[in-house]
């Protein structure tokens, strides 16, 4: 069975849940889970789309057999209350953003209503849509750092990036854009507040810390590494003066001159 639950980030961190364990004991309700099934998670506003894929593992778990995870409530009353009742486990499988994802495409393909509770996927048409557009090949644009300016190729009007894996991960950046928001961090710009429709969701991801640097068994930390910027403030923090790229804090300085 293929079902779709909802999610609210602002309650729970999911992302840093699943990011640490891989998987989350998840609050069965009334629904008749079964090991095996394949579960999509619905992210509510501000993202309003199915970001996660996962299977169950186990279910009819009670508090004291699931792991404790106080630290990823938001809200500790919140916390307490979610102890009561069964649980499953649902490992995650695969994390993807894309526009196809988002509520008012799968409404266009059969589902009712945004998620509330469990939601049996029954329309054929609908789990077509899912499973073929649950790939990072379809996932939200988003312009990634260079390795370095000797790597970055052009080709004719068309500007060929070298992408490291961290760079097109849209999990670490979907992290970074539900933790710091979609405005510049240098210049405060707002795609859809400046052009509305058509600048909904978009930012650049800035790696604080520098691509080359980042060694192939280094953890992304979306908190404190990546940050949202518009393409010119992006542009400006690779741009060296004296040899050296500025940092946030200088170029917001140079700004406000």
């Amino acid at each position: 069975m293929n079902w779709i639950i909802s999610a609210n980030s602002k309650m729970y961190d999911h992302s840093s849940s699943f990011e640490h364990y891989g998987s989350i004991d998840w609050r069965q309700g009334n629904a008749k889970f079964e090991v095996g099934d394949t579960v999509y998670i619905y992210c509510t506003r501000p993202l309003m789309m199915i970001q996660y894929k996962c299977t169950v593992d186990r279910i009819d778990l009670n508090s004291d057999q699931i792991r404790d995870d106080k630290e990823y409530w938001l809200d500790e009353e919140e916390y307490f209350k979610s102890l009561d009742g069964k649980f499953m486990t649902l490992r995650l499988v695969e994390q993807v953003s894309n526009n196809q994802m988002k509520l008012e495409n799968l409404k266009e393909n059969g589902l009712k209503a945004a998620p509330q509770g469990p939601v049996k996927i029954k329309d054929e048409n609908l789990l077509k849509h899912i499973e073929t557009y649950f790939t990072d090949n379809y996932q939200t644009d988003f312009f990634p750092d260079t390795v370095n300016e000797e790597e970055t190729e052009y080709e004719g009007a068309k500007r060929i990036v070298i992408v490291n894996k961290y760079e097109r991960s849209s999990k670490a950046r979907e992290n970074a854009v539900n933790y710091h928001g979609l405005n510049c961090k240098v210049c405060d710009l707002n795609f859809k507040e400046m052009y509305g429709e058509i600048g909904e969701d978009f930012i650049h991801i800035h790696h604080l810390v520098p691509i080359h640097e980042i060694g192939k068994n280094y953890k992304i930390d979306y908190r404190n590494d990546l940050i949202p910027v518009c393409p010119n403030c992006h542009s400006m923090l690779h741009r060296k003066l004296n040899g050296k790229e500025p940092t946030i804090e200088e170029l917001k300085k140079m700004i406000n001159k």
